[in-house]
């Protein structure tokens, strides 16, 4: 029986720590991530403390490439977030978030890991829903987000290790919190990327 993912516009995606209930309905074309209490992919920058344990639906790329979706986040705690992802290992990889952060809002955040990790917080969103990309262009990547899914805002540029293989996907967390989901919806990848990466296209 051909398994579910494998009818995933991303081809060829397997799992890190698969979570009970996770689910892709080919007809709606969503993908559903329940996020398990107190999980995550952080290695603090001030105390090196190490999590790796959020679940997330990973396929290995070669080449440019764009990756976007309609995030729809079950927000319930602080830091519950749903994530597109880049991931080279447990010390390497990189993180666009719809995240509910302590300021009370949902949030767009970006952590890029090597080795530690940094946090920025972007643009609130006053809603439970936003589209968010990523792109690969040469050694470059770079994380956008849109409200209408024609206009893309730039949020960051950056490079990750160039000796590893890189994997893209979906993620869900809940670092602080018992649980939360995440439904990925309109799913697109393409090897048709932008020329310029902070362009709005």
């Amino acid at each position: 029986m051909t398994s579910q993912w494998a009818q995933l516009p991303l081809p060829n995606a397997t799992w890190h720590h698969e979570p009970d209930g996770a689910s892709f309905d080919a007809e709606s074309g969503e993908l559903t991530i329940p996020a398990p209490g107190k999980t995550d992919w952080n290695v603090d920058a001030m105390t090196d403390d190490h999590v790796d344990s959020a679940p997330a639906l990973l396929a290995a790329v070669d080449g440019d490439f764009s990756l976007s979706a309609q995030v729809t986040v079950d927000f319930r705690d602080t830091y519950d977030a749903g994530v597109l992802c880049i991931r080279q290992s447990s010390m390497s990889w990189a993180k666009l978030c719809f995240e509910f952060t302590p300021q009370g809002a949902p949030m767009i955040v970006s952590v890029v890991t090597n080795g530690h990790s940094d946090d920025a917080n972007s643009a609130p969103i006053d809603d439970n829903v936003v589209r968010l990309r990523v792109v690969r262009l040469g050694a470059a990547y770079a994380f956008h987000y849109s409200r209408d899914g024609e206009y893309w805002h730039f949020v960051r540029q950056f490079r990750m290790r160039d000796d590893c293989d890189a994997r893209i996907g979906f993620l869900a967390q809940s670092p602080v919190g018992d649980g939360s989901s995440a439904v990925f919806s309109d799913i697109r990848h393409s090897t048709i990327v932008p020329n310029d990466l902070r362009h709005g296209e």
